[in-house]
């Protein structure tokens, strides 16, 4: 099969694209071949070394959508041909591939109107964005909730979600993105570099911190006495909040089959969208990752892969 993968840490440069020997279905585990992979922020931090993984050569990518290709001993809930999306388990990765093997319990059928990739760009994303927004912050409807980078892929996801729920949205995003926002669903919008959220923003219920570094810090002066915050760009741990009336969480991020399976549902009622997506194809992955670190666009990348 053909695969973007790194046989060192470094820079973009470090990227090849080349082959590398097909996977193979062990008990439980599927073999589907990739339509499409997206890039996630954690993939260039894995090339550079943040990350422990396995021996080189080693394949990036966290999460895919295609076709199943071959079925382990064992399943029995997904057959040869089913269409389907999902985000590798936790410690594994290997999207970047035109093949992957992962655990059938973790993938879930693809909706027939939902393409490939827009099924790759939801998948962590809203997973991510689900678990933070419904299992850890628990938002209900009638509460304010301030979500940090509004543009982004997880974002996105979270402002459109928020809304489903009935919640009042105020994001962060730059001018060029004000409008982007506004149509996910965003109340009000407040520009990072001309206007300071912790002024206008008030007695939130709850935030959601995509972006990090001091804005995850600073984000706590918005919340009302009991308010809660969630964190998924400060580390494994959430940081640690400059009051004691509010709590600071770090949403876990499982794989569960469940989270895929909501995705597909909130696509099937209207309540959510993909992103806006910049497509590359796996050749192209050194260009992909040098505008992923860059953090200068909005939605999500993906590569075509078929």
């Amino acid at each position: 099969m053909k695969a973007a993968f790194i046989e060192r840490h470094g820079g973009p440069e470090v990227l090849k694209y080349g082959d590398l020997p097909d996977p193979t279905a062990a008990p439980g585990e599927v073999v589907i071949d990739i339509f499409a992979a997206s890039v996630n922020g954690a993939d260039w931090k894995v090339r550079v070394g943040d990350y422990k993984q396995a021996k080189f050569p080693y394949v990036l990518g966290r999460d895919f959508s295609g076709v199943i290709s071959a079925v382990g001993e064992g399943v029995e809930d997904l057959r040869l041909g089913d269409a389907v999306f999902g985000v590798c388990e936790a410690g594994q990765e290997g999207a970047y591939a035109e093949k992957i093997a992962v655990k059938a319990a973790i993938v879930a059928k693809k909706p027939a109107g939902l393409s490939h990739v827009d099924a790759a760009a939801l998948a962590l994303t809203g997973l991510t964005a689900l678990s933070a927004i419904e299992d850890t912050l628990k938002l209900k409807r009638g509460e304010t909730i301030l979500i940090q980078g509004g543009a982004g892929g997880v974002a996105s996801f979270a402002i459109q979600l928020a809304k489903h729920i009935g919640a009042r949205v105020i994001t962060t995003t730059s001018a060029a993105n004000r409008d982007y926002v506004r149509g996910l669903g965003a109340d009000e919008v407040i520009d990072y570099n001309t206007q300071d959220f912790t002024r206008l923003a008030k007695n939130c219920d709850a935030v959601f911190d995509t972006v990090g570094s001091d804005v995850a810090l600073r984000s706590f002066a918005v919340l009302k006495p009991g308010g809660r915050a969630a964190f998924i760009a400060s580390g494994a741990q959430a940081p640690k909040p400059n009051r004691d009336d509010v709590t600071s969480l770090r949403p876990p991020v499982g794989r569960a089959r469940r989270h895929l399976e909501r995705i597909a549902e909130l696509y099937a009622a209207g309540a959510i969208r993909a992103p806006e997506i910049k497509l590359y194809r796996l050749s192209e992955a050194a260009d992909a990752h040098r505008l992923s670190e860059s953090r200068h666009f909005r939605g999500k990348l993906v590569f075509q892969v078929r």
